[in-house]
């Protein structure tokens, strides 16, 4: 969550509106699988515009490469209804293969579609709990945050837990409402989700230009993944000036800062 993005559960009506690219004619599906982290920032950056289907010819292609992220990936498509219908079950069956080829994002998915339930998925707490300890192990710090809230009363104030919540009962706009007021208040992980919610439209208007805002601030503030949103934005254009050096040097702070998918490209090279 990508994502990409970290985390994304309900989607809004843009969605179902998703444009072709123009450039769609021009991805180098070979290009793409010879270099899996080009290929997933040239995904991102297809995503951003909302070109889905340009996005999941990409995550597709690297799916078939065993490329968990791409995985992770074509579940938020599935999930949110982006570009394609939306379903449920294939979502998850996409978060668990990530999560089985080793992405953090998709063990912490799978694990919170369990421990709060979703539409067709069960609660199971113990199912879940598995789920997010593997994501916390592999460096997830949502995941975490999570299991530090099981069975206390923290997640009853803390901004994310409550806004997960609500997403998992269809209150996507009052989501957002609480992320807003998390973030104002100086929470970086609230920023860095609101800043999603911008990104994909959910639960609010799609605007890419207050998404990098609460990006910047939440990277500024020592926000690993928001660091990694800020290197993927530079080295595509999508959202922010294109800027290799400006990419490279959030790249390498979201690495510093222990972000998997950051520590995981500096990996590849």
């Amino acid at each position: 969550m990508f994502w990409l993005v970290p985390v994304s559960i309900l989607s809004c009506a843009i969605a179902a509106a998703a444009e072709p690219s123009p450039l769609e004619d021009e991805i180098d599906l070979a290009e793409i699988v010879r270099k899996p982290e080009y290929g997933n920032y040239r995904g991102y950056a297809e995503f951003k515009m909302a070109r889905y289907a340009s996005a999941r010819r990409i995550w597709e292609a690297l799916d078939q490469r065993n490329f968990g992220e791409a995985a992770f990936n074509l579940g938020i498509l599935y999930e949110d209804g982006l570009g394609v219908p939306r379903d449920i079950e294939r979502a998850l069956a996409y978060y668990r293969r990530g999560a089985l080829l080793g992405s953090p994002k998709a063990m912490f998915r799978v694990g919170v579609m369990h421990w709060l339930g979703a539409p067709g998925v069960a609660v199971d707490r113990g199912e879940g709990r598995r789920y997010l300890s593997m994501a916390a192990a592999a460096g997830d710090s949502e995941a975490r945050r999570y299991l530090a809230a099981a069975n206390s009363v923290a997640d009853a104030n803390d901004p994310v837990l409550r806004a997960d919540r609500a997403l998992a009962e269809g209150r996507a706009e009052e989501s957002v409402a609480i992320l807003k007021a998390g973030a104002e208040s100086g929470d970086l992980r609230a920023q860095t989700r609101l800043a999603w919610s911008y990104e994909a439209g959910r639960g609010i208007a799609r605007d890419l230009a207050l998404a990098a805002k609460w990006f910047l601030m939440a990277a500024q503030g020592g926000d690993g993944e928001a660091m990694y949103a800020l290197a993927v934005m530079h080295g595509t254009g999508a959202g922010q000036v294109k800027d290799a050096a400006q990419s490279e040097q959030w790249l390498q702070r979201s690495a510093a800062a222990g972000y998997p998918a950051a520590l995981a490209d500096l990996k590849r090279r």
